[in-house]
């Protein structure tokens, strides 16, 4: 998968790219991550990117023609992957349904990242093909973004994760939160395991994950709930066999 990224910042970009995850993804050739200059076709000694924005106002905004350039050249000369997303708090809201979409992208896609008090409502209009918001917050630019929906992508691309089944068990994956995770030592300052985690009984643990995942998605984010169009016969059963203390 080929993803592009326009940025004022490419060393931010790419300097956080190159480790971890993302980084062996690159290095396996699995993501192919292209951190591109919005001023690299900027014109001016200064090779300027914002100006003040009609009708008055603080902060400058980023203008539309360099921009644009920047975009149309790598168009020109490699070809770019679509869609084109802008980087905005006015976005489309960026969740973990939205990253398995932008996954499923064999020919990958492209990120703008916005700075200063936006860009030209041209770019908008008429240069990218939607906007994401990561979510109801303003950030200085979007390169922050960037990453974020670069690594939650990146995890869901297949090869990247050394476990397959660990993007299938993660929070949100079923419209639910993650179930609570235990490891060594079992008995912790008097802090135990449950009991059903150490039963080596793969039915019964499957159960009581699936029942606690459905009760703290209840209990923290009932709108997921809502969404899913409510607990089911089936899960409403669940909670009621297995709600005894642990």
């Amino acid at each position: 998968m080929r993803v592009d990224v326009f940025t004022l910042f490419p060393e931010l970009v790419d300097g956080f790219a190159r480790g971890s995850l993302l980084g062996r993804a690159r290095t396996e050739s699995r993501i192919d991550l292209r951190v591109r200059d919005l001023r690299a076709e900027a014109h001016g000694a200064h090779r300027s990117v914002d100006d003040s924005p009609f009708g008055g106002g603080a902060g400058m905004v980023l203008m539309a023609e360099p921009l644009f350039d920047a975009v149309e050249a790598v168009q020109r000369t490699e070809g770019l992957p679509r869609p084109l997303f802008l980087l905005s708090p006015g976005g489309q809201r960026f969740d973990q349904a939205k990253a398995q979409e932008l996954a499923s992208f064999d020919e990958g896609f492209s990120l703008l990242c916005g700075r200063y008090e936006g860009v030209d409502q041209r770019v908008a209009d008429h240069l990218v093909d939607g906007e994401l918001s990561v979510g109801d917050v303003v950030l200085s630019g979007g390169e922050v973004a960037a990453l974020v929906i670069l690594e939650a992508v990146a995890r869901l691309v297949p090869g990247v994760l050394g476990n397959a089944e660990s993007a299938e068990d993660e929070s949100f994956a079923d419209g639910l939160l993650e179930y609570p995770q235990y490891t060594r030592p079992s008995t912790f300052r008097g802090w135990v395991v449950p009991d059903v985690l150490l039963s080596g009984d793969h039915g019964r643990v499957a159960r009581w994950r699936r029942a606690k995942a459905l009760a703290r998605t209840q209990e923290r984010r009932p709108d997921l709930i809502e969404a899913r169009g409510g607990l089911s016969d089936e899960e409403t059963k669940l909670l009621t066999e297995l709600a005894e203390p642990d």
